[in-house]
């Protein structure tokens, strides 16, 4: 299943369409979010993990396809991305049991992607 490209994809037309409609609104969310996930205290990648986690026990779509990706991106591992999806179902119960394996399922997708990005990139020997 492609759950995280599927999901960013049905959604890529109308947020685009959206944010021509409220640039303004988008700029304010973009400033938000690049501010929130820069790296501090916490490294991008724990950051992306607790968007992840978060977006489970949101039960949102879009949210898990973006920081599924994002923290592939940044170099989460799926046992990374487990056990944070795990700590969801503590939080959130039963919904995160339905959430969880959907998020896991774009992260290892995504996670897939660039492994086989990275070795295509690898020279032959």
């Amino acid at each position: 299943m492609s759950y995280g490209k599927v999901v960013r994809e049905e959604l890529r037309v109308p947020a685009r369409e959206l944010r021509h409609a409220i640039p303004q609104v988008y700029a304010g969310y973009k400033q938000l979010h690049d501010s929130a996930l820069a790296p501090g205290a916490l490294d991008v990648k724990t950051k992306e993990l607790i968007a992840l986690a978060i977006a489970v026990g949101k039960e949102c779509d879009g949210c898990i396809a973006a920081h599924a990706h994002a923290a592939v991106q940044h170099g989460a591992t799926p046992a990374e991305a487990a056990e944070a999806i795990g700590v969801t179902f503590l939080m959130n119960g039963g919904p995160a049991t339905v959430y969880g394996p959907r998020a896991f399922d774009a992260f290892r997708e995504f996670y897939a992607e660039r492994a086989a990005q990275l070795d295509a990139r690898q020279p032959v020997s």
